[in-house]
This record gives C-alpha cells, structure tokens and sequence, in this order.
C-alpha cells in the first residue's frame, strides 16, 4: 500500500498523478474502515481527501504553516504528517479528533471552535514579514459554512488591507449541489489575475485612457465594466475581488493535478490569493453521500458496509429537548428558534420541519445569533437559542449587554454543557456557569433529568423581562430522580434519619451529577455521616433559602460540572458570606485546566470529581471538626 509508505508531505513529492490517485483511493478506505470503529468526523474527510494531497505537495510544512479551520476536516492531514494509528482517535492516550500541537510540529491550531483560522493566518502572515522570511509561506483552509462567521470577515477586511502579504485561503466549498469544472479558459483567466504582468497591464491602460479627451475615462469604465461582468460571468469571485482579494477558481477539489495547478499560482504571487474549491462532502463512500441530514459530519461507531449504527442510540439530553420544543410550538405561536448552522446537532430540525417560519438559521456567527435574539423579544416574539455551551463563550458581550441590559426575554439552551470528554479541551462546556455568573438579572437552571428539563424548560420561556439559561450534558439522559420535598425553590433528594437534630453535611447537587450525590451520600452513611441532598434547580440566582437550610447543617459542599474558579460553589460561598453563615464549605468541580481527550467518565475520574473521591474528602473534613482527623488533610479537587 501506498499511504504505509507515507511517513511526512516530502514523501508525497515522488508520486506520479496516477500514483497520487491511487493514495486518494486507499485514505478513504482508511477513514472507513478506522473511523466506523471508533466514531468520528467521517464526512468532511471524506471531502478533503485530494485538497490535502495537493497542499502538502505544494506547501513545505512546517516551514509552511498549513492551517484548518475548526480541524474537523484534519484526519487526512494526520495521515500524511505520519499519523496512522487511528485504533485509539478520540480515545485516551490516542490521536485527537482534531489538530493537536503536541502530537505533531505540523499542527498549529488547536482550538476547534469555527471562523478563527483567517485570524491566525493574518497574524502568522505578519510575523513573516516583520521577520523577513520571505520564504516561508502560510496556507489557511476555511468551509463555505465557516465564512458565515464575522469573525472570518473581520480577518478578512484586515488581509486585504495589504496587497503584497503573501496569504493563500482555501476556501473548501462542499455545498451539495456545486457546479462543474469551467475548463481552460477559467485557468487562464485566473493565471491573468494572479501574476504582476496583468496588474501593471490595467494600470497602464487606465492611465492611457484616462488622458484621452472625451471619451477615454467614460471608454475605460465600460471596458473595465464588461471585464468585470465576464470575469463574474466565468467565476463568482466578484465579492472576493471586491474587497481587494485575488480569486482563483472555482476548482474541482477532486483534481489534484488542478488543485497543485492553482495553489503554486496563489503561492507565488506574492499577496493574499483566494482559492475557491469545489468539494463533495463523504464523497466515495455511499452511506455519507445518501445521507440527507449531514452527510456522515459525525458518526459514532458504525456498520463500515452500510453505515448504520452498531448500537441503537437511547434518549438523550437532546432528544428529550427536541420534542419539549416541538410541543411548546404548538401550545403558543410566539416562540421562535435560533440555531448558528447546529440544527440537528442542538435538536432543533424537529421545531424546524414543524414551524419553518419559525426557526432562524444565523450561520457560525453566535454573536450575531444573541443579539438578533434580543432583537426578536424587543419585537414581541419569545426567542429560543440553542447552542453547545462551549460555543456560548463567543457572544459573552451580546448576552451581557444586549439581552441582559436590555432585559430581554430570550432563553439560551447550552447543550453539551459539562466534561464531553472525546472531543477534547475546547468542547467541554465547562465554562457557562462561571462567566454568566456575572451577568446581572440572568437566570440559570440546571435539570438534573428529562422530567426536570421539560420543567426548567417552560419556566424559563415564561420570564419576559430578562435572560434565561437551561444547561444539560451530552449524551443519555439518566433515569429519573424523584424529588422528597421542597425548601424554597429546592428540591430536596435526600433527608437524614427523622432522629437527626443537626445533620452533618449539606450537598448542594446541580444537575445531572443528582445520582453521584445520591452515591455520595449514601457512602458518607456507612461513614455514620449524615447528609441532607438538595438540588436548586436554578443555580443562579441563589435560592434565599439556602443559607438558612445551611446554617442547621456542619458542612456544606458543592457539586457541580463545570470549573470550581466562579462557578456554583462560589456563588454559594459568597450568599453564607452575605448572610452571615458561617458554616465550612468545600466546593467540588472541574479544575480550571484544558481536560485532554478521553471519555467522560475517565475524565471526571482523573479530576477526582466521583462518589468514593468527594466522599472521602468529605469524611476527612467532618472528622476534623470532630477532632478526631489526625492525618494530613485529603486534597482539594484542584
């Protein structure tokens, strides 16, 4: 086999193009057959397949800095940079879903949030110049759907700004439905556009024209007009052109010999140079091109023959979301729905296909998608935004001071909130209950199970006068945790024998973690430990009845999925502190640290966020108040 022998991109540069077809054929088996057992991001590797060839062919990386945007599209890029055991991707101790800078000198960004990779090329870009390495070139690959981004326009207007930096960006465009090949005439128009020769042919002529009386200037704006217009005709690089930038394309972005044609064009002329390739997302794999939803963009593990699930998917957090959403569509007409391009992912295609007229799609653009949404309640409508929670870190200042100050009913729902484990550090949710904290008025729920996420759900589209968050996990719901009794707004899960004057330990259980509490504390009662389980339901603000319910108890600890720095257990502390209660509290989360790939419950393993670690520390701290903790203290969770 071909691709065995490809250890780094020097090797691809002695494969003859039929050669090179060849390896195009085996990576797609590759990728089949290794991602249907492990699950992963199948689709847009499937699409990138020949681009990537034709990139490591023509760019020296990593003295050429090649960059992906969000690196869902990566896996072809670890295989030619000597990555080929893929038997643990997404899994602990093996290769990452996405770009990692410590596996590999060829891997630049890590971050797999969208829409950014045009800023790191211009700052790369700018590096080189102010260092003077004119030979080292930087190549940036960003989606059709990752131009939805405004931060892709922001990086734009900026490398447009100057004309000789030189930047090549791939724009990989796997819309569905694209255009065939335009042939040699488009190559040669694009081999015009992008050489010094023809720039100094249009300066020339418009200098001649315009010292022509009468009818020179009026002459050159008609020429230049039908140029403009034939140019636009051929390929649709007139809003690129526009804004100053050099277009090259569209290209087929299954011909590698088109491919390296058109990239050692933008390479050598010596500014920023689009390159616009036309790409079939699962493309050589039937069960992804049939896929009407997303076309194989995540799979989990699959049947490689007919690329149907192994195993048969149980409810989740999601699932339970999606229907909830359905049914409020149809109980009242005002409730609308925001998405930024994740409508199956955050469960929304079933509200979609109900209420078309209802569902607004605003691309990779989060910021823009929450102040729309304040937008949307100003104009009389109950707006729902769905988003992974990690992704809501984006739009901080919108939600802060356009739905916030303005007191705008709009309700956020964070999926994936918490430790997700196999997608790495930048998809952990584990950062929403920290940084909404500080935001004045906003309300934040946390459901512990799908009955309760139904319930926070409708109570958060009935506050009209200021933001609402409803955060849930990823994956299977768990089963139902029937509450005891109420204490406020609490929902009280466990209470200590009747005998129990003054119990030991009050656990402050958010969200779905409600069964780790329950283990804890029934670990803390074989201790002779006795403990009093409440779930707040709603963890900002903190419920008034809290610091009186704490003040009747020894300790009081916290157990929350996301990071100890500001979170849930913080703003416990500071409402005793505010009240006067001055009872010890331990607060138990994520510790503020990028969590590297592995599964959930390997994760919360490592971080000691479990019933036997909390439990421990726990005795350790009741049994100091005791008197009778003669050892060094158990760590904190840090």
């Amino acid at each position: 086999m071909l691709l065995t022998r490809i250890k780094g991109p020097r090797d691809l540069d002695r494969l003859s193009q039929e050669e090179l077809e060849q390896l195009a054929a085996e990576i797609r088996s590759f990728l089949v057959d290794a991602v249907s057992k492990t699950g992963g991001h199948l689709g847009p590797n499937l699409g990138v397949v020949e681009l990537t060839i034709a990139l490591h062919r023509v760019f020296d990386s990593p003295k050429d800095k090649v960059l992906f945007d969000t690196g869902h599209q990566a896996y072809v890029h670890k295989l030619l940079t000597g990555r080929q055991d893929f038997g643990g991707l997404r899994t602990k101790g093996g290769l990452s879903g996405y770009p990692s800078r410590a596996e590999s000198e060829h891997d630049v960004i890590e971050n797999s949030h969208a829409s950014t990779v045009l800023g790191w090329a211009d700052g790369l870009a700018k590096a080189n110049e102010v260092l003077g390495r004119e030979d080292h070139h930087v190549a940036a690959v960003i989606g059709d759907g990752a131009l939805t981004g405004g931060m892709a326009w922001e990086a734009l207007n900026n490398i447009a700004a100057a004309k000789d930096r030189p930047l090549v960006i791939v724009v990989n465009d796997n819309e569905r439905s694209y255009g065939p090949t335009i042939g040699g005439l488009a190559n040669h128009l694009a081999t015009l556009r992008t050489t010094d020769g023809y720039e100094r042919f249009l300066a020339r002529g418009k200098d001649l024209l315009e010292r022509t009386p009468v009818v020179g200037k009026p002459l050159y704006e008609t020429l230049h007009g039908a140029k403009k217009g034939l140019k636009d005709f051929i390929a649709p690089q007139g809003m690129f052109e526009d804004l100053g930038l050099k277009y090259v394309g569209p290209i087929d972005g299954h011909d590698i010999e088109a491919l390296e044609s058109a990239l050692q064009r933008a390479k050598r002329f010596g500014g920023p140079v689009i390159v616009h390739c036309l790409t079939q997302k699962g493309r050589g794999y039937q069960p992804a091109v049939q896929d009407e939803a997303d076309r194989f963009h995540a799979v989990g593990v699959i049947h490689p023959d007919t690329g149907l699930p192994v195993k048969t998917a149980a409810a989740s957090w999601t699932s339970v979301f999606a229907d909830e959403m359905v049914k409020l569509g149809r109980e009242r007409a005002d409730i609308v729905a925001i998405t930024a391009a994740m409508l199956q992912p955050v469960g929304l295609k079933k509200f979609a296909d109900a209420f078309p007229e209802r569902i607004f799609d605003v691309g990779i653009a989060e910021q823009h998608g929450a102040t729309s949404a304040a937008g949307l309640a100003t104009g009389g409508v109950h707006p729902v935004f769905a988003v992974y929670a990690t992704f809501l870190n984006r739009a901080f200042d919108q939600v802060l001071m356009d739905v916030a100050l303005h007191k705008c009913g709009v309700t956020f729902v964070l999926d994936r909130a918490g430790v997700t484990g196999d997608d790495g550090a930048s998809h952990n949710g584990m950062w929403d209950m920290s940084i909404l904290q500080v935001v004045p008025g906003l309300r934040l729920a946390a459901p512990r199970d799908a009955e309760q996420l139904r319930a926070q759900l409708r109570e958060a589209v009935e506050v009209k006068d200021a933001p609402t968050v409803v955060r849930y996990s990823k994956g299977v719901v768990g089963p139902a945790v029937p509450a005891v009794g109420r204490i406020g707004g609490m929902d009280v899960l466990r209470t200590p024998a009747p005998e129990v004057t003054r119990p030991d330990v009050l656990l402050v259980s958010v969200g779905a973690l409600a069964p780790m509490c329950l283990e804890i504390a029934d670990l803390l009662d074989k201790q002779g430990i006795s403990t009093t389980v409440v779930d707040p339901r709603w963890v900002k603000p903190v419920d008034e009845a809290l610091a009186p319910l704490a003040e009747r108890h020894r300790v009081v600890a916290t157990v929350e999925d996301n990071g100890r720095t500001g979170g849930v257990g913080a703003a416990v502390s500071q409402a005793l502190r505010d009240a006067g209660v001055d009872v010890p509290l331990r607060d138990f989360g994520i510790p503020q640290r990028f969590l590297d790939h592995a599964l959930r419950k390997e994760i919360l393993a490592e971080i000691g966020l479990t019933a036997p670690d909390i439990a421990r520390q726990v005795t350790g701290l009741v049994a100091k108040l005791d008197g009778r903790y003669d050892s060094e203290p158990a760590a904190t969770v840090d």
